[in-house]
């Protein structure tokens, strides 16, 4: 699947020693070393500047070490997720669970969505939600996972190549750390948010927040907006550990221990739904009609 060189050398880059590392593998030092000879003569660059202190990246191996951990991730993912087809049949729907992209509500509504289509089964999938990652699960429903929940809009659709099936429209609420002073209400008004910093995804992600962008920029300069990249645990940790505040909807309430999310009485929504491959399986949609039915769609 791939150069199995590559954790060697992950290895060495968080010892910063061969000794350090060849302990950590049970190998001796000299066979660390001609590993890592060895990769740095395939790749036709140097990954290590030696010194008396020990091994330091060089800007090649900088690079190298963010891919190599996507890398090898993936493929340990890639051989679970065939190991897993391998062990299933065509009445099995694959569900992606991430922290960002949680089943539980799902699960609830499952003994309710079994009714309507008893010979299928439930099976969740998880998946590590780094942004390249994601991109792939989502073009590839269908192959691994079946079904994602998460928001949307048309954009995002069509850029994932994906479809979806809206659930709700859900409120954009504000998560503040259990020790903000305005976590002891139970509705936020705008006014309660000048002077804080909000955390909004960057533009260009979804419109609908897009929108709640521009108006808040407009109408409540007050507000100061701080950008981030993509959802993941650490922006919900910046959230807690700076005492910002953050946009967040109720499916994500429960990912943060630390953090409470407050209604606002205003009335900016995001679609939620079911994201699926553009021509589902036949199992895959007959799932989604017992959704329809459940939720009377």
């Amino acid at each position: 699947m791939y150069n199995p060189q590559l954790e060697t050398f992950l290895r060495v880059a968080d010892a910063g020693s061969f000794n350090k590392a060849a302990e950590e593998l049970f190998i001796t030092p000299p066979a660390v070393i001609k590993q890592i000879m060895s990769l740095e003569s395939n790749l036709g660059f140097p990954l290590f500047i030696r010194s008396h202190r020990g091994l330091t990246l060089t800007p090649e191996g900088k690079s190298l070490y963010r891919d190599a951990q996507y890398v090898i991730q993936y493929c340990k993912d890639a051989i679970i997720r065939a190991k897993n087809a391998s062990q299933e049949g065509d009445k099995v729907i694959r569900i992606g669970t991430s922290p960002m992209t949680p089943g539980q509500f799902l699960m609830d509504l499952w003994p309710r969505i079994h009714e309507h289509c008893p010979d299928i089964k439930f099976k969740l999938v998880p998946y590590e939600n780094s942004p390249e990652n994601a991109r792939e699960i989502l073009r590839n429903l269908g192959e691994h996972i079946d079904i994602v929940a998460g928001p949307f809009d048309q954009d995002f659709l069509i850029t994932r190549q994906c479809a979806a099936l809206e659930l709700s429209k859900e409120p954009v609420q504000c998560a503040v750390s259990i020790y903000h002073p305005l976590a002891q209400k139970e509705q936020l008004t705008i006014q309660d948010l000048y002077g804080e910093n909000f955390l909004l995804i960057r533009r260009g992600w979804n419109q609908y927040l897009d929108q709640l962008r521009d108006e808040l920029w407009q109408e409540h300069p007050q507000i100061k907006i701080v950008d981030f990249d993509f959802l993941s645990i650490n922006v919900f940790n910046q959230c807690e550990n700076s005492e910002d505040i953050m946009m967040t909807i109720d499916n994500w309430k429960n990912i943060h221990p630390l953090l409470r999310t407050i209604p606002v009485d205003w009335n900016y929504t995001i679609p939620f739904g079911l994201l699926h491959a553009p021509r589902p399986s036949d199992t895959v949609q007959i799932f989604l009609n017992a959704v329809k039915a459940v939720l009377e769609l």
